[in-house]
């Protein structure tokens, strides 16, 4: 069927294919959602209208407790056999993986991920590995994952991003999801939030990079962020029915992700800061704190960022130059500092994408120059830094990187490294082409208040 031209609700874009005017097929292989009071019940359901007989349950010791031990309980009193793991290895790494290996019951036929990001991101690649499909049983709604068609796991110390396969159906059971911690909650309007600067990079590596982009699917996302957010300012009262909305909100960016078939719709550089927060914190001991909440603060950062490059008067010409001074042995030792035990996966994908290569700068400021005009457009589209942190800030979820436990030194790293963790065209990436990284970010971290 032809892909919609405009956006239509979650069960709209269930389980269809679309031929597309941007000159793909889109495909959105999630079967089910049920998002509701005791939706939980609908487990059995649907494991047998899709033709599975024995569950594979994943949670942790948390999870086990919030969702866990009933849906066991909800199949085996529906006369389906199920098994339970409770994952002791919570790194979400190489080593979990293997425990789901080893743990997998002889003769399952469908693994059901009892969490949120990380759990759901292990079991959806596990699931790709295998072949065995999932389900998605949610017990917060912190992140825009549940229905994506990607997963982000720490491998070799480093959070990278794998191709995986989304649930066939999701669970959101608003009885369940009222009782997370607001903390949660916020952090998935968070995330949301994120996808002005990410829809932005997109359209700017279409101009700058010829990257493809489809404008349907740009368009679902803007229409679901907003109708979501709309409703927002309810979720502190944990009323389910908002709560439920925001849920399929979430879901619907993740399907949104599925009919492209990676993540360029909901993730740009604000996502790459998050990312390399949970690298460097991971490897000094320290708990990140939500990814959503984090991607919160990384959008105001890189609102902010762009709000200093519209003030500035770029000198093309000192940007060329720039360009052709570039020394590669100085930027590998420069990742080799920032990225520690994560440099090597950096490096190699530096090797192989050749983004920072002086030849490929230069293609590229020779085309921000001309479309010079469209991407102050685009820039000026943008909402202000200070109205979203105003959302997150009435929303009670963290705007300011010190109330993440980001530090100054962090920060200037993070402008500098975070997008070398993905060959994705960004803002950030515009900003070190035009040689303005480093200054654009000094400004920032001295508007944020840390000592110049």
């Amino acid at each position: 069927m032809k892909m919609y031209t405009t956006p239509h609700c979650l069960n709209d874009y269930l389980n269809q294919t679309y031929t597309c005017d941007c000159g793909r097929t889109h495909s959105a292989p999630l079967r089910a959602v049920s998002i509701r009071p005791r939706a939980l019940e609908d487990l059995p359901k649907y494991a047998r209208r899709l033709g599975f007989h024995s569950l594979y349950l994943v949670c942790d010791s948390i999870t086990f407790q919030i969702a866990g031990q009933q849906c066991l309980q909800i199949l085996h009193n529906a006369g389906i056999a199920a098994e339970l793991v409770q994952l002791a290895h919570l790194d979400f790494d190489e080593a979990t993986l293997g425990e789901l290996l080893i743990h997998l019951p002889e003769g399952c036929d469908l693994a059901v991920a009892v969490g949120t990001g990380t759990i759901n991101d292990m079991v959806r690649y596990f699931s790709f590995k295998t072949g065995l499909p999932f389900f998605t049983v949610a017990t917060a709604a912190p992140m825009d994952g549940f229905a994506s068609s990607i997963a982000a796991i720490q491998v070799n110390h480093l959070k990278t991003t794998f191709q995986a396969r989304p649930p066939l159906a999701v669970i959101g059971d608003t009885d369940i999801l009222r009782e997370a911690p607001y903390a949660m909650i916020a952090a998935g309007l968070g995330d949301l939030l994120g996808k002005c600067t990410c829809l932005c990079d997109w359209r700017l590596a279409h101009l700058i990079t010829g990257e493809h982009q489809c404008e349907h699917i740009i368009d679902l996302v803007e229409n679901c962020v907003r109708r979501t957010l709309a409703a927002a300012g309810a979720a502190k009262n944990r009323d389910p029915q908002v709560l439920g909305d925001i849920m399929e909100g979430l879901v619907l960016t993740g399907v949104a992700m599925s009919l492209y078939g990676n993540s360029r719709p909901a993730s740009g550089c604000e996502h790459h800061m998050s990312h390399y927060w949970e690298t460097i914190l991971e490897q000094q001991g320290q708990r990140p704190a939500p990814h959503g909440a984090q991607v919160g603060v990384g959008t105001v950062l890189v609102l902010k960022a762009a709000e200093e490059l519209i003030a500035r008067t770029v000198d093309f010409d000192a940007a060329r130059e720039a360009a052709l001074r570039y020394q590669p042995q100085a930027w590998e030792a420069s990742i080799r500092a920032a990225y520690g035990p994560a440099a090597p996966g950096i490096i190699e994908l530096e090797r192989e994408a050749q983004k920072n290569e002086s030849a490929g700068r230069l293609r590229r400021i020779h085309m921000i120059e001309a479309h010079w005009t469209d991407i102050l457009e685009l820039l000026h589209a943008l909402p202000s830094s200070e109205e979203v942190a105003g959302i997150l800030r009435n929303l009670g979820a963290p705007s300011h990187p010190q109330q993440i436990g980001i530090g100054q030194a962090l920060l200037k790293d993070t402008f500098l490294y975070c997008k070398e963790i993905r060959a994705r065209y960004t803002i950030l990436q515009m900003l070190w082409d035009l040689d303005l990284l480093d200054s654009i970010s000094d400004k920032v971290i001295c508007g944020m208040g840390y000592p110049s």
